[in-house]
Parts: C-alpha cells; structure tokens; sequence
C-alpha cells in the first residue's frame, strides 16, 4: 500500500530515470537552431570535430549532445525524419550500455543511428544486429544515408559474401548483420592460422534489435561449424526402415525438450528387428561393439516421432532444409549435428549425405558477453529484465510513447476445440475484410499457416500466405499487407 502511495507521488524507478535524461534532451533541442542553417558540408564536418575532441581525449558522454544534435538534423535532411525527444532518451540509453523498451512502431531503427553514430566515432566499429538478412540490408541501405551524409561508412554482413567482402564490412564504421552472421564469422575467424585472414575486428560495441529474441529466447542455441567423419550413411537407411515397426509402448518422448528414448521393451523390440534385418548380429544394443548402432537407432526415433515436415524442416529440390524456430525462415546450408540430419534424409527418402563432426562451437549468449559493452532494443523486455541482468549485466528501460497508445489491447479468447479456434479466427477475419481492415495472422509453424490457408480458401477469402516455402515473394507480400482488405498469413518470419 505504501509502495503504491510512493509510486503515485515519487513515480517508478524508471520514471525518475527517464526524468534525470532530460536535461540532455533540453541541450540536444537548444542546438537544433545552430545546426538547422549549416550547409551539408559544414553539417559533415561536424564528424571529424567530434571525432577530434574523443582522440584528444574527451570522453563520449562529454560530445554526447553535440554528436545527437548532428545526427538528428542529418536524418531530417536524408530521410525526411526528425528524431523525437523519446528516441533521443532511447538514443542515450543504448549508449549507456542498457535495454530500451520501446513499443512498436516507435521507430527503433532510427533510434539506432544515435548510439551507433556516437559510438563509432572512436573508429573501433559499431554492430548493429538483426534477427535477418532482410532487415540487414534494409536497415544499412535506408539508415546508411544519414551515415553516408555525415563521411560514416556503413556495410552489411550477407550470407553469400566472400571473405575479402566481409573484411571490408566488418572494417566499416557501422556494420549491420544478423546474430547467426555475427556468430559464425566468429567460429571461422578461431580457426584460422594467421591474423590477416581474420575477417572481425575487436570487439566495441553492438546494438542487438529484438534483443529479448536472441539474447534469451536463443541464448542456449549453439551456432556450429561442422566437418566430415566416418562415413555411414547406408546404415541411415536400414535403420529407418524398422523404426515404424516400432510401437507406441516402445518409446517414451519429452516433447518439451525434444528427446526420445527406447523403453526397457523397445529395447528387446528393437534387437528382434535389427537382427532380422541382418545388421546387429550378436549381443545387445547397449554393448560396446553396438554403441555405434544405438546412435542410429535414436538419431531414426528423433526424426520419425521429434522433427515434423513443415514445421521443423522442409525438403526442397531432394534436400532436408532446416526451418529456423525463431524467424520461420529456411536456414540455407545449415545442418543438424550427430547424426540427425541424415536420419531425416533417410526418413524423407532423399539422399544421405556423408556425416559431420563438429569442429567449433559458440551460444548467442556466450558470443555477444564477449563485446565490451551491449545494449538491446525491442517491444517486450521487462518481462526478462531479472535474466538479461543476472546474464548480461543489462538493465531494461521503459520507454515512453511519443504519444498516447490509441490501441486497445483485448482479453485472450480461449476455445475447446482446434477446430471451433479455426472458425473463429475465419469468422473475425471476414468481419474485418467487409470492413475493408488489413488483416496480419500470425501462426507458429508452416504446417499451421497452411491449415489456417485451406480455411479460408473454402470460406472464399482472398489471402497471401507468408512463410518458409514463400520466402522468394516475401517482398511483394510485405508490400501489398497494408492495402485495405488484404488478408495476409504468416509465421514469425513476417516480424
């Protein structure tokens, strides 16, 4: 009661804090006017002056004001965009190393340029990283313009770049790239012989967007760089063919996390199969001469009764394609590790490929604890903010709204059945579609925004279906999601 009292008079925490900001906000606004008539060449010139004053010592914190003040009138003259005073206070505070929470469609990616210009002034580099390589190249190519005004350069990491490319990227004053990007050039750059080769610079500063995406609901993911083993891909496939002749009672599986298992009788079962089909010929599967065969057999359980089609994977063009959980993208080249992917291969009938050994390995949250100083941005932070401080030393800060939020936020609806949920969603669907409203669907997988698609078709709603098998039209889709009436269904790749 008391605590509530003092919140109404003293405000939160975050209230105070943001109120203490305000005094930079005021010296930003007070320079608009000595900066608004300068040329574009003088305006420019403003880069080397502060890049000047941070060699001969000053601090960041002490040209702060002035580097903000410059951006902000770069971004009006560029973009035709003039930072508010919230995106100053956001500006501030992803220099100051934290988490800005910021709602949607605030405009964080203008933010950005704030923190990323008055940071590279120091010439150690700055990443800004995304959760994809659309966003990648977006971001560089539309906020390159106000770095690229003021004599910054500015590059972006793309999975197709060469070696030499991405030297000349990551040598740039701001690079953009996606966490995977980041996190494998890392790997590569640890095995390789000599400094000249390395691709990364030392590590300054990075701005992560979606940071509560990558930085904890991806922490755990290990990126991994993998070589050819032994080669035993034949086995693959006679270890799939038993695997359906397997019953219920013979495995116990944790979908939760992923991992299945023979139980005592399917152990025996089992054994019976593989030795009828003539390749275990003697003792148990838990023998050591066996060990290589139970590998198999698990790696085939997993595939068959864990991995889904068009949820977890996809195959196109005779090839086991891996669908990123996070972004419902297909991750191109990427493979499973220890054996899974080839226990796909054989269940989806395509060809095995020889198997690999991992060779380097790195988490997201061990990768970005390497930069001496990170700060995030996204729309749903405070609910992590003990983990990001616990894990990262990161504190979240909530940002006001430029102005008040006209949207209303309403109750979960909760159904019985799958199937009443799916007539639900047609019927409010076609109550927004009269009405001429664009319409955004998100669902959790492939598999599920198809369901959702063969709904509509038979209620005769036109619609766009954006996910991993669409992911060429991407463009036009995203393009045409605002026209009135346009109904458009996606996976988490749309956000």
């Amino acid at each position: 009661m008391f605590g509530a009292i003092a919140r109404r008079i003293f405000g939160t925490a975050n209230d105070r804090y943001i109120k203490g900001l305000q005094k930079h906000i005021d010296a930003i606004n007070a320079l608009e006017a000595e900066v608004e008539p300068l040329s574009d060449d003088e305006l420019r010139a403003r880069t080397e002056w502060l890049k000047g004053r941070v060699a001969d010592g000053e601090t960041l914190d002490d040209v702060l004001v002035d580097a903000f003040a410059t951006v902000r009138e770069a971004a009006k003259r560029t973009l035709g965009q003039r930072h508010y005073d919230v995106q100053l206070i956001g500006g501030i505070v992803l220099h100051r190393g934290q988490i800005a929470e910021m709602a949607t469609g605030e405009g964080k990616t203008l933010v950005a340029t704030l923190a990323a210009y008055l940071n590279a002034l120091s010439g150690k580099g700055v990443h800004v990283v995304t959760v994809n390589d659309y966003l990648a190249k977006r971001d560089s190519e539309w906020m390159g313009q106000v770095y690229n005004f003021l004599g910054m350069t500015t590059s972006c990491i793309l999975n197709q770049m060469d070696d030499t490319q991405r030297q000349q990227a990551y040598a740039c004053d701001i690079t953009y790239a996606t966490n995977n990007e980041l996190g494998f050039d890392y790997l590569r750059d640890n095995m390789k012989f000599s400094l000249e080769t390395m691709v990364q610079r030392p590590f300054n500063f990075a701005i992560v967007d979606e940071v509560d995406s990558i930085l904890i609901d991806e922490a755990r993911t290990p990126l991994i760089i993998s070589g050819p083993s032994d080669d035993s891909s034949e086995l693959y496939g006679v270890v799939d063919s038993i695997i359906p002749s397997l019953n219920e009672s013979d495995y116990e599986k944790d979908e939760k996390i992923k991992s299945v298992s023979l139980s005592e009788s399917g152990v025996e079962h089992a054994e019976e199969l593989l030795k009828e089909a003539g390749i275990m010929e003697s003792g148990g599967l838990y023998d050591l001469n066996n060990v290589s065969l139970l590998h198999h057999v698990n790696c085939a359980l997993r595939a068959h009764h864990i991995f889904a089609n068009g949820v977890d994977y996809l195959v196109k063009d005779g090839k086991v394609m891996i669908v990123d959980e996070f972004t419902g993208r297909v991750m191109e080249g990427r493979r499973y590790s220890d054996g899974l992917h080839q226990a796909l291969e054989a269940k989806e009938k395509v060809t095995v490929q020889q198997e690999n050994q991992t060779l380097a390995s790195v988490t997201f949250q061990n990768y970005f604890r390497l930069y001496p100083k990170l700060s995030g941005m996204t729309g749903t932070a405070m609910t992590e903010a003990g983990e990001f401080s616990e894990i990262y030393k990161l504190e979240v800060v909530d940002m006001p709204t430029n102005r008040p939020i006209s949207r209303k936020d309403y109750d979960d609806e909760v159904y019985r059945t799958r199937g009443e949920k799916i007539n639900a969603i047609v019927e409010q669907i076609i109550d927004c579609h009269k009405k001429k409203q664009p319409i955004l669907v998100g669902t959790v997988s492939i598999e599920q925004s198809e369901e959702l698609a063969k709904a509509l078709k038979k209620a005769k709603v036109k619609h766009e279906v954006l996910n991993a098998k669409q992911h060429e039209r991407e463009a036009y889709i995203v393009a045409q999601a605002g026209v009135p009436g346009s109904v458009t269904i996606a996976t988490n790749m749309a956000g």
